[in-house]
């Protein structure tokens, strides 16, 4: 695997990780990096510091696995940026709120927040659509 600091056309600084430096060619070149701060797919590599092994040589990652992880993070980061920014957050109110507008108490509105596993298994138990957002560490955006 490879390390890259990466940065957008807005100046967000953040990470990516890669199985070889052909990977992320093959990436950039698809559209498949994203600027995981607005999802922006102008990306290119930021200025960074050589990190240099000592003792055993580091080997690229460059089996199926490492690379389908590539795109599944970068997928992941997309998916929830999309969320964030189309959906209105509701907090801890989610199970309440989800129910309301699935009966019809409230307009419909698409929403996400946090919920407890119980209370998502009573609502799907319900009927009312509900499906986990990945869970992705914060970066902070420069």
């Amino acid at each position: 695997m490879i390390r890259y600091s990466l940065i957008c056309d807005r100046e967000h600084e953040f990470d990516g990780w890669f199985a070889s430096s052909d990977g992320f060619d093959a990436q950039l070149a698809a559209g498949e990096v994203l600027c995981p701060h607005c999802g922006s797919p102008n990306v290119s590599k930021a200025l960074m510091a050589p990190n240099i092994a000592r003792g055993k040589a580091l080997s690229a990652d460059t089996s199926p696995q490492a690379v389908f992880a590539e795109k599944l993070g970068m997928m992941m980061l997309a998916l929830k940026k999309h969320v964030e920014e189309n959906c209105d957050y509701v907090g801890d109110a989610f199970a309440e709120e989800a129910r309301r507008i699935h009966y019809g108490e409230a307009e419909h509105r698409d929403i996400y927040g946090e919920a407890t596993l119980d209370e998502a298994r009573e609502l799907i138990e319900e009927g009312v659509e509900v499906a986990p957002l990945p869970v992705m560490p914060r970066r902070s955006a420069n």
